[in-house]
């Protein structure tokens, strides 16, 4: 009777960590590419490098203003331990003005696009708005959520935090 309690026990704490777990894999969504082709997130995240998710739309002030800054990061550090991924919230509708904004600015890394209710499928709480920044590890855990610009200093700073000071 003991043994059974505990392997009880032992399966019911595994179905309530399953959430945690699954989270830490990355987010389930599935967003189009500038060519229409369905792309998930995952194929981004947890593989290996850290994945800075950079939410814009293109008439946000402070994206034209600071997308700068992601496209020198993912630049420093694509060939070796990073990488940027970036989703336009102005919805396949609106590509045009997503495209005029990846050209705008030279984007050199992926940028999907969806809208701000697939935001809200990243697990990070309630999406307020442009620009946002997701970092995920390696391992495709999210470790952080920021609200407004960031800069690639930011991002080197935090992700050198939680390596413990090895140098990104």
């Amino acid at each position: 009777m003991i043994k059974s309690f505990k392997w009880l026990s032992l399966l019911l704490l595994l179905l309530l960590l399953s959430p945690v777990f699954a989270w830490s894999a990355g987010p389930n969504v599935v967003l189009k590419d500038l060519d229409g082709k369905d792309r998930n997130v995952n194929e981004f995240i947890g593989k290996g490098k850290w994945t800075v998710v950079a939410v814009w739309a293109h008439d946000c002030v402070i994206c034209n203003q600071e997308i700068h800054h992601m496209t020198f990061f993912h630049d420093a550090h694509k060939e070796k331990d990073a990488i940027v991924l970036g989703i336009s919230i102005d919805g396949y509708a609106n590509k045009a003005d997503a495209r005029k904004f990846i050209d705008k600015h030279s984007l050199n890394f992926t940028n999907l696009i969806g809208g701000p209710d697939a935001i809200a499928k990243f697990h990070a709480g309630r999406f307020i708005g442009t620009p946002t920044f997701y970092i995920y590890s390696p391992e495709g855990a999210l470790l952080t959520t920021k609200v407004g610009a960031m800069t690639q200093e930011e991002v080197e700073r935090f992700i050198k935090k939680k390596t413990n000071g090895k140098k990104v």
